[in-house]
C-alpha cells in the first residue's frame, strides 16, 4: 500500500536511498518543509546547518573530494543558491559530485517578477553555469525519478555538480507514493580497441615515456601503477592528482621533476588532467608523441592534437594498455636509482627556492599520520604543496584547483573532516582566505568538528604583496588586512587557540592539537615572499 508523503519527504527517502547520511544546509522559510523532512529521518540523516551557505556548499565539496563519494547541500532561493555558487563552481571544475537543493519561491509566482522574497529570475538556468545538470520537480510523484536522474548524471561521463530545486508549495503537498529503490548502473566508458593497441604501441616502443596524471585519475590508481611498474615510467603528479602514486614510490613524481625530465620524454600519457603546464609553458614539438585519455572529448585538446585520444575513463584504458603493451614492450630493466635521483633533485629545487614553506611543510607532514588529510588554500603554503607536500594516499591532499577560491579550505576541510572522523584533517590556510569562511568555526564547535586549522599570518594578502613587489617594483595597495588575535579568536567560539613561530613549534602544537577533544586554532606569525613561479617557469620549451 502506497504511504503518504510529501514532496519534500519523496525527496529525503529518495537520498537516503542513495545512501545519502549527512546533509550540509543553510534553513530558510522556502525551506521549511524540507527541514521538516530532515527531521523525520533525523536517526539515519545528519543534518549540519552552517553559518553561510558558501560554506554548506564547501563542506559538500569537502566530503566529495575526500571520499569519492556524492555530498549533499540544501540552500534557499536566490541570495542563498548564489552564495552557494562558489563551491559548486570549484565542484564543476574539481569534478566533486555535489548535489544541490536550492529551495523556490511559489511554484505559481516562479519567474513572474511578482517580487517575493528571494526571487530570481531563470534559477535553473543560471546554474547551468555551475553545475552539470539541472531539474524543477514540479510535482510530489516527480521527486525520486529526479534524484535518481541527478545521482546518474553525476556518475557518468564527466563527474560534475546537479541541481535540483523545488517550491515551498510542492515540498509540502502529500500524495499516496511508493519510493521505489534507486538504479545504480553507472557503467564505464569503454576503451576503442584500436586507440588502445596503437597506445600500446607507442608506449611500448618509447625509450622514456612519462605518465601525467590528474584528479581524473582517482578510482583507476591500481591500473596506474600496474602500467607504470610495466613500462618502468615515471608519474608525474599535478596538485589535483596528488597521491594516486605513494610518494614513497620511486616512480611516484611532482611537477618540478616533470620539467626537469620533459626534454628527454619521447612519449607521455596524460589521464585525467588537463596537461596545462606542458601546453602552456614547456611547449610542444613532434618528438613528443602524446596520448590522452579522459572522458571529456574536449578537455585540453584544441592546442596539442593528441596523436592517440581515448574518450574513455582511466580504469579500463589503463588496464587495457597494461594488457596490450606486453606485445611491444621492449626489454625493461629498474630504473628505480634513476628516479630516485630525479626525486632528490626536485625535492632540492623546492627546498633551494622556498626554504621557509619548505621547512613547515616538513613540520606538518612530520607529524601528520600518514593517512591523514589535509585541505591547502590559496595561500603560500598552498603554492608550495603543489609541487612539494609528500602524499602518500589517494584523495588525502585537497586543492582548489583551477578556481584558486580564495577562502574555500577552512569548510572544504571541515566537510572532510565529517566524512572521515576517526582520521586526523588539518586545514592550512593564510589569514586572508581563513576570514572569507572564519564564520563556520560555530559551526565546528556545535556539531563537534574537531578540525586542526593552521593559519599562516602576514597580515594581509601575501600573495598579492609578493606580485606588486616582484612585479610592480613594490608598489603595494590592496594587500594589508586588519586581522583579529586568532589565537583569542579561537578562544571565544570556545575552540583552542595556540600559536608557533617556527617549523619545530609548529610540530609542537600539531601534537597539542591532535589529542585535543574539539576543534584547534593555529596561528604561525610568517612572512616569505619566496617566488613560488619560478618552480613553474624554470623549464622551456626543447632546445
Amino acid at each position: 500500500m502506497r504511504k503518504l508523503t510529501t514532496g519534500a519527504g519523496a525527496l529525503v527517502k529518495s537520498l537516503r536511498n542513495h545512501d545519502v547520511d549527512t546533509v550540509f544546509a543553510l534553513p530558510g522559510a522556502q525551506l521549511d518543509p524540507l527541514f521538516d523532512a530532515f527531521h523525520a529521518e533525523r536517526e539515519s540523516l545528519r543534518v549540519i546547518h552552517t553559518r553561510h551557505e558558501q560554506g554548506a556548499a564547501y563542506m559538500a565539496v569537502g566530503y566529495a573530494q575526500s571520499t569519492g563519494r556524492e555530498a549533499v547541500c540544501a540552500v534557499v532561493p536566490g541570495p542563498g543558491v548564489l552564495n552557494a555558487g562558489a563551491g559548486l563552481l570549484m565542484a564543476y571544475s574539481n569534478g566533486a559530485k555535489v548535489l544541490c537543493i536550492g529551495g523556490q519561491i511559489p511554484s505559481k509566482a516562479i519567474d513572474k517578477g511578482f517580487g517575493l522574497l528571494h526571487e530570481m529570475h531563470d534559477q535553473k538556468g543560471t546554474m547551468a553555469a555551475v553545475t552539470k545538470w539541472q531539474c524543477r520537480i514540479d510535482n510530489p510523484e516527480d521527486a525520486p525519478a529526479a534524484v535518481d536522474e541527478a545521482f546518474r548524471q553525476m556518475n557518468t561521463v564527466r563527474q560534475r555538480p546537479a541541481f535540483i530545486e523545488m517550491a515551498p508549495d510542492i515540498m509540502a503537498a502529500e500524495r499516496a507514493l511508493d519510493i521505489p529503490a534507486p538504479i545504480r548502473d553507472y557503467a564505464m566508458i569503454e576503451p576503442d580497441p584500436d586507440r588502445v593497441e596503437q597506445a600500446a604501441a607507442i608506449l611500448g616502443n618509447a625509450e622514456n615515456p612519462a605518465i601525467f596524471v590528474g584528479g581524473g585519475i582517482f578510482g583507476a590508481e591500481k591500473e596506474l601503477l600496474d602500467l607504470a611498474e610495466t613500462l618502468q615510467a615515471p608519474v608525474f603528479m599535478t596538485a589535483a592528482g596528488r597521491g594516486a602514486v605513494d610518494d614513497r614510490h620511486y616512480l611516484a613524481q611532482s611537477m618540478i621533476a616533470a620539467g626537469r625530465q620533459w626534454p628527454k620524454i619521447d612519449a607521455a600519457l596524460a589521464v585525467g588532467t588537463k596537461f596545462l603546464l606542458p601546453i602552456s609553458t614547456w611547449g610542444w614539438d613532434d618528438e613528443v608523441k602524446l596520448m590522452r585519455i579522459d572522458v571529456d572529448p574536449d578537455q585540453s585538446v584544441d592546442r596539442w592534437k593528441p596523436d592517440v585520444h581515448l574518450v574513455a575513463h582511466g580504469k579500463p584504458s589503463l588496464a587495457a594498455i597494461a594488457n596490450r603493451v606486453a606485445r611491444h614492450n621492449r626489454s625493461r630493466v629498474s630504473r628505480e636509482a634513476e628516479w630516485r635521483d630525479l626525486q632528490r633533485a626536485a625535492d632540492g629545487d623546492l627546498a633551494d627556492t622556498l626554504p621557509g614553506l619548505y621547512a613547515y611543510g616538513g613540520a606538518l607532514r612530520s607529524e601528520l599520520p600518514e593517512d591523514g588529510i589535509v585541505c591547502f588554500g590559496v595561500t603560500q603554503m598552498g603554492f608550495y604543496s603543489w609541487f612539494g607536500f609528500p602524499t602518500y594516499h589517494p584523495r588525502t591532499n585537497l586543492q582548489a584547483g583551477v578556481q584558486g577560491t580564495l577562502g574555500f579550505s577552512f569548510a572544504t576541510a571541515l566537510g572532510a573532516q565529517v566524512a572521515h572522523p576517526d582520521k586526523k584533517v588539518v586545514c592550512v590556510t593564510g589569514d586572508g582566505g581563513f576570514m572569507f569562511t572564519s564564520n563556520e568555526l560555530s559551526t565546528a564547535i556545535r556539531h563537534g568538528i574537531n578540525l586542526v586549522t593552521v593559519v599562516f599570518n602576514n597580515g594581509g594578502f601575501g600573495n598579492v604583496k609578493k606580485n606588486q613587489t616582484v612585479d610592480y617594483g613594490g608598489r603595494l595597495i590592496g594587500w594589508d588586512l586588519a586581522n583579529p588575535n586568532f589565537v583569542k579568536f579561537a578562544e571565544a567560539f570556545g575552540a583552542m587557540g595556540l600559536r608557533a613561530s617556527s617549523p619545530e613549534e609548529l610540530r609542537v602544537a600539531l601534537r597539542q592539537a591532535f589529542a585535543a577533544d574539539g576543534p584547534v586554532i593555529i596561528e604561525v606569525p610568517f612572512e616569505d615572499l619566496a617566488d613560488w613561479r619560478t618552480l613553474e617557469h624554470r623549464y622551456r620549451m626543447r632546445g
